[in-house]
């Protein structure tokens, strides 16, 4: 059983790279894909909190990239080769919702960090998303579509309310 959430991780922070591309050169697609395995990093962690849930998922499979592909524009069609879609197999709908969502909300960002407590992925293990919750500038620039609310919206409003629901009524959400 797979109870390593890397794979997941991996094809939904490429598809949001993908769907809403750097701003500029090579260290503007680092810091993009940064900012972007951070937020899905903290999306898959908070929707897969126990080993035997990333093990779950691992065998079932995810879902894929089809309706968020549907809602950007980004289909992928019968003639395109299978490599340059057999990864988006494992991209995770809610994953991307709720990453979409942190990248634009800041206060929601550090409130779904500070729920990873809560789960077994940072037990023993120091973890720093410094460019999800506090990006500077120059990860602004870069992330330029990655981070704008309006264009986000209609994927990270897709969950947006399961997403408040994990991180508890308990929980306030800063405006």
């Amino acid at each position: 059983m797979l109870a390593d959430l890397s794979p997941l991780i991996a094809a939904t922070t490429q598809w949001l790279t993908r769907a809403y591309p750097p701003s500029g050169g090579a260290l503007a697609s680092v810091l993009c894909e940064v900012q972007a395995r951070q937020a899905v990093t903290v999306a898959a962690w908070l929707r897969y909190p126990t080993a035997m849930d990333a093990a779950l998922v691992g065998m079932a499979g995810p879902g894929g990239s089809a309706a968020l592909d549907w809602i950007t524009g980004a289909e992928v069609t019968d003639a395109d080769a299978p490599e340059t879609w057999a990864w988006r197999t494992w991209v995770d709908e809610v994953v991307a919702s709720w990453a979409a969502g942190l990248l634009t909300d800041p206060g929601l960002a550090s409130l779904a960090v500070a729920a990873l407590t809560e789960g077994e992925h940072t037990t023993g293990t120091p973890v720093e998303f410094r460019r999800l919750i506090d990006p500077d500038e120059a990860d602004r620039r870069a992330a330029a579509l990655l981070r704008h609310p309006d264009l986000l919206a209609p994927v990270a409003d897709l969950h947006h309310a399961q997403l408040l629901h994990r991180l508890g009524p308990g929980r306030a959400v800063a405006a």
